[in-house]
């Protein structure tokens, strides 16, 4: 049970970590959801954004790090 705390811990960490950076530098994470292959859409006054590139770089990336975590 001990280490899903440490675990957490450590993924609350991450995230203000990730948190600070996006409110202190706006402008890093910029092309983040504005990958090639990502959707959106126009028309008028209504927009629609589908991040699916965005999505799957995330996915792998998280799975990479709990990968490396079980080794």
């Amino acid at each position: 049970m001990q280490e899903i705390g440490r675990y957490a811990f450590l993924v609350g960490i991450v995230l203000v970590v990730f948190g600070a950076l996006a409110w202190r530098f706006p402008n890093l994470f910029q092309w983040l959801g504005r990958l090639p292959g990502d959707v959106s859409f126009q028309k008028g006054n209504f927009s629609l954004s589908f991040p699916i590139v965005t999505c799957i770089l995330i996915s792998i990336l998280l799975t990479i790090v709990s990968w490396l975590f079980r080794r």
